[in-house]
């Protein structure tokens, strides 16, 4: 389960440096992936 947890991460960060053109996006995007791996974890 961590291992998926880290590639879902990887893959997360990958999408947020491509997809954010402001400080406030890339905020709104790291908190997204967070919860998203949270929810990948239970």
């Amino acid at each position: 389960m961590k291992k998926l947890a880290l590639i879902a991460a990887a893959l997360i960060a990958g999408f947020v440096s491509i997809a954010c053109n402001t400080v406030h996006g890339v905020g709104r995007d790291i908190e997204a992936g967070g919860e998203a791996i949270q929810r990948a974890v239970k």
